[in-house]
């Protein structure tokens, strides 16, 4: 088991969720509720200065490739972004 150190104050994390019709397209973000970034992913901790703290985290976990959850304090993947649109010639 690793440990995830937690950054409440860079919340909420926000995910490419489609694309505009404009040329060329531009990305739409959307924010995920009660999301923080997991900063670092330690398999010792050390000491952090506050709103930093560390929680334990499953070894697949990346950072800033996965969100801590300030309601249920688990841990999710961030959303795969919407792929990018083909270009219509």
């Amino acid at each position: 088991m690793k440990n995830a150190l937690i950054a409440p104050n860079q919340s909420p994390i926000s995910y490419v969720s489609g694309w505009t019709t404009d040329n060329p397209p531009e990305p739409i973000y959307t924010p995920i509720a009660n999301s923080c970034r997991v900063a670092e992913v330690s398999d010792q901790t050390f000491e952090v200065s506050p709103p930093l703290f560390w929680t334990e985290c499953a070894d697949d976990v990346v950072a800033d490739q996965w969100y801590y959850n300030t309601s249920d304090k688990e841990i999710y993947p961030i959303p795969a972004p919407a792929p990018y649109p083909e270009q219509v010639v």
